[in-house]
């Protein structure tokens, strides 16, 4: 008997090590997709995931304000950049897996499955990209301490699919697409050809997952007869710890369809209370 897209979901979120989590991940995207085109999707299934996904033993995780600061002009300070961005792709799998287990209940077409697979399939490659770099520059994941609250937004919005919408592709992916450009400058300026390839990958596929958020979200604002930009707003008020502050990559943003209007006003708050 095959086994639903939630099971398979809850698999990968429910291994600890990074290899084998993507390793899943990848599996799992590949019978969904080879359901998909045969004509015959996986069921969708119900399987209830976990309120943390398994981790493993290391690397030690920190609050973000005990966190080492990096120091990007040297070696040391390059791999630790490599292993934070790690640490964020290997959340980033589980988060889009998570997406797909936790709202299953939600009466959506199969695009959105669809696009969750394939945002999880991408990011285990991100993850695993990131891991080769690490072991070619002497290092692991795991060598250094992490950040811990990568997974507060995902408990913040366990109970609200346009809230997860709303914070994770479109608050903190859509981060990602404001600071890689200047982390690939840093190890183009120390001639890492290698590092740069490999980001230059993530940049152009978070793009897409950003999108992914962005789609949705308006889709279900348009069931739901809502106006997109002050819910969205509101929303990341509600749910999301972190202030917006700029610079922000409009040109991205606006392609994965976030115009100004969405985020501008969240960081002139920030701003006023800064202030």
């Amino acid at each position: 008997m095959n086994r639903t897209l939630t099971e398979l979901a809850v698999e990968v979120l429910s291994t600890a090590d990074g290899r084998e989590k993507t390793a899943r991940s990848h599996a799992a995207a590949r019978l969904w997709r080879d359901s998909r085109a045969a004509g015959a999707p996986l069921d969708i299934g119900t399987a209830t995931p976990p309120d943390r996904p398994a981790r493993p033993a290391r690397p030690e995780l920190l609050s973000p304000r005990d966190m080492p600061r990096r120091r990007p002009g040297s070696a040391h300070g390059r791999i630790a950049l490599i292993h934070a961005v790690a640490h964020i792709e290997l959340n980033a799998v589980d988060l889009h897996w998570d997406a797909v287990a936790r709202f299953a209940g939600t009466p959506l077409p199969l695009g959105y499955f669809d696009d969750w697979v394939q945002a999880a399939d991408e990011e285990s490659k991100h993850f695993n990209l990131l891991c080769d770099r690490l072991d070619a520059l002497g290092s692991h994941y795991g060598a250094l301490p992490a950040h811990a609250g990568m997974w507060r937004a995902a408990e913040d919005t366990a109970g609200d699919l346009m809230a997860r919408l709303a914070v994770v592709p479109m608050v903190l992916e859509a981060r990602g697409l404001d600071v890689t450009p200047g982390m690939i400058e840093i190890f183009r300026k120390a001639e890492d050809a290698d590092t740069v390839a490999a980001l230059e990958i993530i940049y152009a596929e978070e793009v897409h997952h950003v999108s992914y958020g962005s789609k949705w979200f308006h889709f279900l604002c348009g069931r739901h007869d809502h106006d997109p930009a002050p819910l969205f707003r509101d929303l990341v008020r509600k749910h999301f710890h972190g202030g917006l502050k700029p610079p922000f990559n409009e040109e991205k943003r606006a392609e994965a369809g976030i115009p100004p209007d969405f985020y501008w006003p969240l960081a002139e708050d920030g701003a006023r209370r800064d202030g």
